[in-house]
């Protein structure tokens, strides 16, 4: 294939609530999408960055800068367009791991769809349907948090993760514990809020039987993470800390987790993704798929990611209704708990044009 160039949609959608963590309240979600054109046909990306840098140092604006500048006309320089060469091509430029990943999925479902086949394929997934877990945000109240639980639990959700910070922690846990029971599958999450100082306050969480504790410490301490697993029983997953194959290997041979959380945006793309999750597998380390609140495009391949062998926990693939009303595309809807892994070429699945424009603030086309 060959590039012509590369559409940035800016499009900003309304979440049905509220959604709080440990680094801030979003009530919309602001993010990038990639419509990626060739000689042969189109694909889209969904870059997950988020409108200010508090998740990861990564923002909206800075992608579409760096999109601008650097790497498409990069991408448009390096010769016949190949999925598996767009990492190469964009080596030059240091991190934009989300920036970069958003191009190589729209070139890479560009590619698939030309060729007839999905990203569950291309990927290597085993399975036609995903467990569906939720996250749910920090809350004003522990009634309030109990009652959004008991209705996702009602919806047919089979793992819930709570969302934790300093002061609000043990005591929703054991709330939840109390009222659920030990059966519901329960996990926190933490967005990097505690030092190592708080390990003997964590260590009160280890009584609770919780899957894991993500992310507790700041992501460059590994070591930190590696202590604090001597320390409490709850098995630390990382989150942030894991930006490519070669951070999680080193990860796990510092003993900093027992449980990987993969992002493909966090991590450079999906192919990416797959090289973590060999190397998690290949050392026994279940991993799982999390979520930066997608839309129906960046869902559609996180949902084929998660049909891999080793994602053995349920991810953050929630069905389109937890954060939107309106989609972009058709709405990923939970039954018995699971997503189904679409199955059409590429993402197997399209932005609606009416319901994108609705959403969409601004256009931008670069050319190659």
């Amino acid at each position: 294939m060959k590039l012509d160039g590369v559409e940035l949609l800016h499009v900003s959608l309304p979440l049905v609530s509220p959604f709080r963590t440990s680094f801030g309240t979003q009530v919309a979600r602001d993010l990038l999408l990639l419509r990626v054109v060739t000689d042969a046909g189109e694909g889209w990306g969904e870059c997950v960055t988020m409108a200010d840098p508090r998740y990861s140092s990564e923002y909206v604006a800075g992608a579409a800068d760096v999109l601008r500048r650097f790497l498409v006309p990069a991408l448009a320089a390096a010769g016949p367009l190949e999925a598996t060469r767009v990492a190469e091509a964009l080596a030059p430029f240091k991190g934009h791991r989300m920036a970069k990943a958003a191009l190589e999925m729209g070139v890479l479902d560009a590619e698939l769809r030309v060729e007839g086949r999905s990203f569950a394929r291309e990927l290597g997934a085993v399975r036609d349907r995903v467990p569906a877990g939720v996250s749910v945000g920090i809350m004003d109240s522990v009634p309030q948090l109990l009652d959004a639980v008991a209705g996702y639990l009602a919806e047919g959700y089979v793992r819930i993760k709570l969302k934790i910070e300093p002061g609000w922690d043990v005591e929703p846990v054991r709330a939840l514990r109390e009222r659920f029971g030990d059966e519901v599958l329960l996990q926190v999450d933490a967005n990097t809020a505690y030092t190592l100082a708080d390990a003997r306050h964590l260590a009160r969480l280890d009584p609770f039987d919780l899957l894991l504790v993500e992310q507790p410490l700041e992501e460059e301490d590994v070591l930190g993470h590696a202590r604090l697993a001597r320390l409490i029983r709850t098995p630390v997953c990382l989150d942030e800390s894991i930006v490519s194959a070669q951070s999680a290997a080193a990860a796990i041979e510092l003993g900093a987790c027992s449980v990987v959380n993969i992002k493909p945006g966090r991590v450079g793309g999906y192919l990416e993704a797959r090289r973590i999750h060999d190397l998690c597998r290949a050392h026994g380390v279940p991993v799982w798929c999390g979520g930066m609140l997608e839309t129906g495009i960046g869902r559609a391949a996180n949902v084929a990611l998660a049909a891999l062998p080793g994602f053995t926990l349920p991810g953050d693939t929630s069905a389109s209704s937890r954060y939107y009303t309106t989609d972009v595309t058709d709405p990923f809807v939970l039954e018995d708990g699971a997503l189904a892994v679409p199955q059409g070429p590429g993402l197997g699945v399209t932005p609606d044009p009416d319901r994108l424009a609705a959403v969409t603030t601004r256009a931008e086309w670069l050319p190659a």
